[in-house]
């Protein structure tokens, strides 16, 4: 069954150094759910798209388009376009300040030892990159994560993160594998000091054979707690290596969540050297969001389900009402819904406790929805108003988790306009999320459009997946670096240096 026509690209001739757009179609088969594609040189072609056709149904009641974004490049290094115009904002922008990295994960799509070019754009240049991320279409840019390689290495990283700030970015985060933050607390505290806001940490799992720097991440974690900076755990998911240990890494995070805000899972990406990868591998080590919250499923025996999450679409209405009762533009939720889902846990009696537990999600947002027919003088006044008056029409009280005053915390968003409160939100519970990037296999031009993760970069902001997936990020930064031998005589040093002597490298 046809559930969806789309367009995508052929794997085989990605392999070959060309990009070539062709027809596509979402299916059902069972109770899974697949896209299917033929190229008129390379054949047919077929790769999951939903483990489960429910789940699909579910979310994809929630797509959204957005509003259109002339700031991001569509264009590839052919000069041909995949699509017209994009249809989302960014919600976050990534800044690549460096490939170079003290780790050689095997999976990872930029490390300059492997490539044999170093990329590391000068201060004047990033400070170019930062000003463009910070345009205003269609409405500017707050929150940008420092990632690599690994961004620890440079030591001018705080003067860019000084200039990111001094710039407007009102949130920064740092993307790291948590070597040196766990050697050295006063680094941590520097960071702190420089009002950033998370740290993005590399956790692939809660054992040696998954995570062979968990010792590393544990004093990282315990650094960061006694600077109180805030920590997300980003595990890459692989099907035949730590898929098993998803359930235990969630567990993890509820038993830190005094400094762990969120775990954010990505689902392995065949790009970079992976792109290579043969059909049987793929087949093993293939994972998508609903393995995952399967995982979850099993580890907290029905206290989790994949029912408790939704795509991050799903927030889009909240985004709108607070568009509506302030002053100025809001951020737009409009992911795609194929790209993950979200849900937030709180801990009660030793047992973690999604917020659909106790609020009726779906009933809240269908009100809200409803509040955009409000016409007249003081509309601002009496959606926020009636928000209030309703909301908790939707709300168990009798299963609100401990200490959690909701009728306060909202009543300061939507009359007060105080954002703080969902910040205050944030902090009694526990974040989790799994965004699946795409690849040459699983690409969907339709999912590309409404990309929320943006690049900046010398060639313009570029969606996240056409920067990784469709390797446009690799020629980017082939084009602006200089070679790895020619970087070791000017620095004077081998870029083995960088290496970590503690352990073991991947």
């Amino acid at each position: 069954m046809i559930l969806e026509k789309t367009f995508s690209i052929c794997p085989e001739c990605y392999k070959l150094g060309k990009i070539k757009k062709i027809d596509a179609e979402i299916i059902q088969d069972n109770d899974r759910v697949w896209m299917t594609k033929d190229c008129t040189e390379h054949g047919s072609f077929k790769e999951i798209y939903c483990n489960d056709v429910k789940i699909y149904k579910k979310w994809m009641r929630f797509k959204v388009t957005g509003r259109n974004n002339p700031d991001v490049n569509t264009k590839l290094f052919d000069g041909q376009k995949l699509y017209s115009e994009h249809k989302s904002q960014s919600i976050l922008t990534n800044l690549l300040i460096t490939n170079r990295c003290n780790l050689r994960c095997e999976y990872c799509c930029m490390n300059a030892g492997a490539s044999g070019y170093v990329y590391e754009p000068p201060l004047d240049h990033i400070k170019k990159l930062l000003l463009q991320a910070r345009g205003k279409n269609p409405i500017e840019t707050k929150a940008l994560q420092i990632t690599g390689g690994e961004p620890t290495i440079r030591e001018d990283l705080f003067v860019i993160i000084r200039m990111a700030k001094d710039i407007g970015f009102t949130h920064v985060q740092i993307h790291t594998n948590g070597i040196k933050l766990a050697e050295n607390i006063e680094y941590c505290q520097r960071l702190k000091n420089e009002q950033v806001n998370t740290i993005y940490l590399s956790f692939d799992g809660v054992t040696k054979k998954t995570n062979p720097w968990i010792t590393q991440c544990k004093k990282a974690i315990n650094n960061l707690r006694k600077v109180n900076l805030k920590v997300v755990l980003v595990p890459v998911i692989i099907g035949d290596k730590n898929l098993k240990e998803v359930g235990k890494i969630v567990r993890f995070a509820l038993e830190n969540m005094d400094i762990i805000r969120g775990v954010n899972f990505q689902p392995i990406s065949f790009c970079g050297r992976a792109k290579n990868i043969t059909d049987a591998q793929r087949e093993t080590q293939r994972v998508d969001t609903v393995d995952i919250l399967a995982e979850i499923e099993k580890e907290f025996d029905g206290h989790v389900s994949r029912d408790d999450f939704y795509p991050a679409s799903f927030a889009f209405p909240f985004s709108q009402l607070i568009d509506n009762v302030k002053w100025h533009g809001q951020f737009e939720f409009t992911a795609h819904p194929g790209c993950g889902a979200v849900t937030y846990l709180f801990y009660e009696d030793g047992a973690p406790l999604p917020i659909t537990r106790f609020i009726d999600v779906e009933g809240i947002v269908a009100f809200i929805e409803k509040q955009s027919d409000i016409k007249g003088p003081l509309k601002k006044i009496r959606r926020g108003a009636s928000f209030i008056q309703h909301t908790f029409d939707y709300v168990n009280t009798e299963k609100l988790p401990t200490g959690l005053n909701l009728k306060r915390l909202l009543t300061g968003l939507a009359i007060w306009r105080n954002y703080d409160s969902l910040t205050q939100i944030q902090s009694k519970s526990l974040f989790i999320g799994s965004m699946w990037f795409q690849d040459s296999f699983n690409l969907d031009v339709d999912r590309l459009k409404r990309c929320v993760i943006h690049c900046t970069t010398p060639e313009g902001i570029v969606p996240f997946c056409a920067y990784t997936g469709l390797g446009f990020g690799e020629k980017i930064r082939e084009k602006h670096s200089i070679p790895l031998k020619e970087w070791e005589k000017l620095v004077g040093r081998s870029q083995d240096e960088d290496l970590w002597k503690g352990g073991p490298l991947k």
